[in-house]
């Protein structure tokens, strides 16, 4: 028996998936949890368990320290690589090719759903695989990652930085500007894989419901909100999701 033919999923869940014109997903550390890479705090261990993360990933420390907050990114991203994509990224390049419109927004900065096959990912705080200069802010690529002080920008000069965005930081507007247009527009929200704690990503929410839509919060805990047309499905993205697609329409 195959594991979305164990799940059951509710019959309104199921209509409410089938019926969408416009799915929008919202996903965080979660979904990345279950493909075994740590969550931002999870992730200090070693070297690294001396440090808080929250005072590494900041334009202050970098500023200050640029080697070690460069060598804490490089760690990072051999976690990052070591990681693969689960189900539940796959269970959303599926979706997508289901709905007649489809928008994925993503507070993870692992590129697990890019590697998965997602096109046109809205990322809210970047792509940890990806560098940008710190004083131009063109993306820099051909660099030495493995330096152990940020290589210089190929265009300016200015020492490279990680290209996500850092405590004390703002949302780049455009891709948040991207999310909330697609949460106006939705009328189906999946939420998955965020306890919904962090502005304004949480906002999609409330705006969502605010024009019209229905929400599935797909997560082991879902988070309260206290809406008639907020759904919960208990349980792990990558065994739930599939589940859901497959019943609302077939497998694949």
């Amino acid at each position: 028996m195959s594991v979305a033919a164990a799940v059951v999923i509710p019959p309104e869940q199921i209509v409410l998936l089938r019926e969408a014109q416009h799915v929008v997903a919202l996903t965080g550390a979660g979904i990345s949890k279950e493909s075994g890479l740590p969550t931002f705090r999870e992730a200090q261990t070693g070297l690294w368990s001396q440090y808080r993360p929250e005072e590494l990933a900041t334009p202050e420390a970098f500023a200050r320290q640029p080697d070690l907050v460069w060598q804490w990114y490089t760690w990072r991203r051999a976690l990052v690589r070591q990681a693969a994509p689960n189900p539940a990224h796959y269970a959303l390049v599926e979706l997508a090719g289901r709905v007649p419109s489809f928008s994925l927004i993503t507070q993870n900065v692992d590129s697990l759903h890019r590697r998965a096959g997602s096109r046109d990912v809205i990322e809210l705080h970047g792509d940890i695989l990806r560098s940008r200069c710190s004083s131009c802010h063109a993306i820099a690529t051909d660099i030495d990652e493995a330096s152990p002080s940020p290589p210089p920008c190929p265009q300016c000069g200015a020492p490279v930085r990680p290209d996500v965005v850092w405590f004390g930081e703002t949302l780049p507007d455009d891709a948040l500007q991207a999310a909330f247009n697609a949460a106006r527009s939705a009328d189906l929200l999946l939420v998955i894989g965020t306890s919904l704690q962090v502005q304004p990503a949480a906002g999609i929410v409330p705006l969502a419901l605010q024009a019209g839509a229905s929400v599935i919060d797909i997560n082991p805990e879902p988070a309260i909100i206290p809406d008639e047309r907020v759904h919960t499905l208990a349980g792990p993205a990558a065994k739930m999701l599939p589940a859901l697609v497959s019943a609302a329409f077939g497998p694949a």
